[in-house]
């Protein structure tokens, strides 16, 4: 047992035979016992409310004086309370150094809470977004940054892609946001300053666009003369024959490549024009046809049909986004092997899937597929002629379509590419129509 607590009992027990023995001496031994039990109360009574005003105090007065079991109990409570104080103190500077540290960063950093309310920004986030303390303490954010693709993206939680938009209170910077999920879905958003990359991004598709425009006219120039020369090549030395000939291969790779040069760039400055409702069976079977001549018979490319819904969209760019896919698959697959087409779709979205059983790719390359003139082996695609630039453009059509393209694939097993479009932008064909289209 506790020494201060033996002593509080042997103090007890000393008053109890006290108080006995002076009410032995008026022969009331039991009253005595009594009236010295109920002093001993009163005084804990006491005692306790010294100890409630201390409190209440906030520990601001010394510290009262007492004895017994009482002394030590406000004696100990002062301890607890300084080493709280203290911790409090630790903390605080925590608090205060992360906060200073937030406050020089150049990015804006915001706490919000789960139900959207600010708590607290940085000092960069005054001059990105426009916001003053103490005025938007606890405002929505969605309130304060009123763009509809921020609230969208706010609302839809979502956060594995960063989102960019211009900044509210200055149209001429670009903004990046980046929202993390903690605690009770709160979220803390980094918002970072992207108008250099922007600029370098825009000079970048400026430049490959004029270049891509100059390009033309000397090489259709030079393309003309070649193919004259070659009309005429009965006139010419016989060795300038296979030299005629590597000429006219290399301009006409040279032309594909610039064409697809300013789709791309198209693509990437605009959205999608004179959408339409395209009959997706009609044009993935006109580029069954044509894959059919690429191959020269040496493939099986067979197109599955599971729905006859019709797509909103850009004729002309799902027509290429398509043929992309089914001549690369015509391209990488060895003879002999077979090119499935499939068009189908579930309750959510519509798929147009272009499966073969070529040699496949690897998986470390699946990521950067669709980067420009990436290759994931680069003396085939040189051999096959093509530029690096179809699954580039694949992407951007399907952005434009709100659509989403899915690769999976295996080497030595082939692989399958999946064009995903939301069912808003699907549309039922009557079975009258459909069976006039098959005609």
């Amino acid at each position: 047992m506790n020494p201060i607590w033996r002593r509080e009992l042997r103090r007890i027990v000393y008053l109890m035979l006290c108080g006995t023995g002076i009410g032995y001496l008026f022969h009331y031994p039991l009253a005595g016992l009594s009236l010295t039990l109920l002093c001993y109360t009163v005084w804990h009574w006491i005692q306790l409310y010294r100890l409630n005003r201390w409190l209440e105090e906030g520990q601001t007065t010394l510290l009262p004086r007492t004895i017994g079991i009482w002394g030590s109990v406000f004696i100990q409570n002062q301890r607890l309370q300084q080493r709280s104080l203290k911790n409090q103190q630790q903390l605080q500077g925590i608090i205060n150094r992360i906060q200073d540290s937030t406050a020089a960063l150049k990015d804006a950093v915001l706490m919000v809470d789960s139900t959207g309310a600010l708590e607290f920004w940085n000092q960069a986030a005054e001059g990105y977004l426009g916001l003053r303390s103490p005025v938007d303490i606890g405002q929505p954010i969605t309130n304060l940054i009123r763009t509809p693709e921020f609230k969208s993206y706010f609302d839809r939680a979502d956060y594995r892609e960063p989102l960019t938009i211009r900044s509210p209170v200055n149209p001429q910077l670009y903004l990046q946001f980046n929202i993390t999920l903690f605690g009770r879905r709160d979220r803390l958003i980094l918002v970072h300053n992207v108008t250099r990359l922007k600029q370098l991004e825009q000079m970048r598709k400026d430049f490959v666009a004029n270049v891509s425009h100059e390009l033309r006219t000397p090489l259709t120039v030079i393309s003309g003369y070649v193919e004259t020369m070659q009309m005429g090549a009965e006139m010419l030395p016989p060795r300038w024959g296979r030299m005629l000939q590597q000429m006219n291969e290399q301009s006409h790779r040279m032309d594909n490549l610039i064409k697809d040069l300013l789709m791309l760039s198209r693509l990437e400055t605009g959205k999608a024009e004179d959408e339409v409702y395209v009959d997706v069976v009609a044009l993935v079977s006109a580029i069954q046809t044509d894959a059919r001549a690429l191959s020269g018979g040496h493939h099986q490319v067979n197109f599955e049909i599971e729905d006859r819904s019709t797509l909103l969209g850009n004729y002309n760019e799902l027509r290429s986004a398509f043929s992309n896919l089914v001549f690369n698959a015509v391209k990488y697959t060895p003879q002999g092997g077979t090119v499935q087409l499939r068009w189908y779709r579930d309750e959510r979205y519509g798929y147009m899937s272009v499966k073969d059983d070529g040699i496949g790719i690897a998986a470390h390359h699946i990521p950067r597929l669709t980067e420009r003139f990436y290759r994931a082996d680069p003396s085939r695609s040189i051999a096959t002629g093509g530029t690096g630039l179809g699954l580039a453009i694949v992407k951007h059509v399907l952005i434009h379509h709100d659509g989403e393209l899915q690769i999976s694939s295996a080497e030595g097993k082939g692989s399958t590419f999946t064009c995903r479009f939301p069912a808003r932008r699907l549309k039922e064909v009557s079975p009258a129509l459909a069976n006039e289209s098959e005609q």
